[in-house]
């Protein structure tokens, strides 16, 4: 099971960390502002305050609160052995004779996981599922006699055991490339989907008339597919690769089209990483920033997608020195929290020769991701027999349990608990061994934590145990070792407004 989650809010206010005000605990957060327009007239006091104005939506608040999500790498390359395919395979080699998706919904619901992303369509343009709009899909292998369809299985058994859906649906498309399809100069036109074909027995609700280009609507039409024959889809996943083409060959992708139709179809679906809900953190080694903030500045590109104002790898995102820094470029200050991915192999994609990370490694990702107010993207490949491989499944098992031992029961539940400005302390009606501290903003009302302390009551005052920057959707601590005290509290040191602790855990690991 995934580590239970306390949510504090002290019985007559809630932490007010900058004028010294207290601010009700029952106050109804203010109508979502995901983004807040900036431009050169505004000044650092500008920035730092329509900061602590920006807002995430309903979606982006589910989203963040997932932690731990799953990705799932599979198609030709798992059987050619690429990582990158070349979009002319035979669709004949993709035989998982062995295919059982509810052994991947299993394996996952019992590592901690809420939600899984199915690679629908690598950049090779090979796709997951009996699609109309190509011929490089399942339906023409003979796998299952041409009827198989691994989005309807993975779908199905995600929902059948309790997980959320997701889909990853590359932009690139080599297939289409050789096709004539993809980057051939077509113009942007109004396009209507869905577009139907012949012996198409669909009757649509409603038809949506969008601008793209012929490859955009070929995306288009797949999108349509997948969005209106799966059931819900609760994140959809792009990247930005371009396909491995001439470089006087490009495709500028028809991002507000897609996003309008992602909308309509899923309308509590996130659009990651290329989308304006989620961010791809900048790396794939799984590791977020020390202080990760979910709002940051970003510009508008090419057909309405959100990008970064300051470089993708950039060591600060969003503090006030981040924020002036990118103000020439940035058009919004916009909430875009962070998605960490990471394989637990080497390769995206299954091979043989390739062992899982160890318990060890995967818990520092852990901490340095979801620790570190981010959601955890964890890739697990299933193998050519369509099965997550016995260690990979193992170590998942193992992985959940080395976490419930690092953050067992929270001491700090049940506790006489106690808020005034800047601060929120905890009794625990006797000292206990803690080690483990973690804190979360209601982030219904931003992100405003900037620095705070963790002081412990010690020898007839207090004692700073540790201290850092942002808080965040998720923060957690890990102590030097155990501190044993009865009463622990928490000092806001800096903030951008009112802030809001949802939650002020503490814990006795049991590693």
């Amino acid at each position: 099971m995934a580590v239970s989650r306390r949510v504090f809010v002290a019985s007559a206010a809630v932490l007010a960390a900058t004028a010294g005000q207290t601010v009700p605990a029952t106050a109804a957060p203010e109508d979502p502002r995901p983004r807040i327009p900036v431009g050169p007239d505004d000044t650092p006091q500008d920035l730092v305050r329509k900061a602590s104005q920006v807002r995430p939506t309903a979606r982006q608040i589910a989203w963040q609160r997932l932690e731990r999500t799953a990705f799932l790498h599979f198609g030709v390359n798992t059987f050619t052995g690429l990582e990158w395919g070349t979009g002319d395979e035979d669709p004949d080699v993709f035989q998982p004779a062995g295919l059982d998706t509810d052994q991947w919904a299993r394996a996952l619901r019992d590592g901690g996981f809420e939600l899984a992303i199915l690679t629908v369509k690598h950049h090779d343009g090979f796709v997951l599922h009996p699609s109309r709009y190509t011929g490089h899909t399942v339906a023409s292998s003979s796998w299952r006699d041409g009827r198989g369809d691994v989005l309807r299985d993975f779908a199905d058994s995600m929902r059948r055991h309790g997980l959320k859906v997701g889909v990853y649906i590359s932009p690139a498309d080599e297939n289409q490339y050789l096709h004539g399809v993809y980057a051939n100069g077509s113009a942007r036109a109004d396009r209507t989907m869905p577009t139907l074909v012949d012996g198409d027995d669909r009757t649509p609700p409603r038809s949506y008339t969008l601008p793209a280009t012929d490859y955009g609507a070929h995306m288009l039409n797949q999108l349509y597919e997948v969005l209106t024959e799966y059931g819900p889809v609760d994140e959809v996943w792009f990247d930005g690769a371009q396909g491995h083409i001439p470089p006087d060959k490009v495709e500028k992708y028809d991002w507000d089209s897609w996003y309008t139709l992602v909308r309509s179809l899923a309308p509590d679906a996130v659009v990651a990483v290329t989308g304006p809900d989620v961010r791809w953190v900048g790396n794939e080694g799984g590791l977020a920033r020390e202080d990760e903030w979910s709002v940051v500045p970003v510009q508008e590109k090419d057909y309405g997608r959100t990008d970064y104002a300051l470089s993708y790898d950039a060591p600060d995102m969003g503090s006030r020195d981040a924020l002036a820094a990118a103000l020439p470029v940035a058009d919004y200050l916009q909430w875009w929290p962070a998605e960490c991915d990471v394989s637990i192999r080497d390769g995206w994609f299954y091979h043989a020769d390739q062992k899982p990370k160890s318990v060890g490694q995967l818990t520092d990702i852990y901490f340095r991701s979801v620790g570190r107010n981010s959601v955890l993207l964890l890739n697990i490949p299933p193998d050519t027999d369509g099965l997550l491989p016995a260690a990979d499944v193992t170590r998942l098992r193992e992985f959940r349990e080395r976490i419930d031992r690092e953050l067992p029961e929270d001491l700090a539940h049940g506790a006489r608990t106690s808020a005034s400005p800047g601060r929120v302390t905890v009794d625990l009606g006797r000292e206990r061994e803690v080690d483990r501290v973690r804190l979360a903003e209601d982030i219904r009302y931003g992100q405003q934590v900037e620095s705070f302390v963790v002081e412990a009551y010690r020898d007839g005052g207090w004692t700073e145990v540790a201290r850092a920057g942002v808080v965040g959707a998720s923060r957690i601590l890990l102590l030097p070792g155990p501190v044993p005290a009865r009463r622990w509290r928490v000092r806001v040191t800096g903030a951008r407004g009112a802030v809001r602790i949802a939650e002020f855990g503490l814990y006795r690991s049991r590693v």
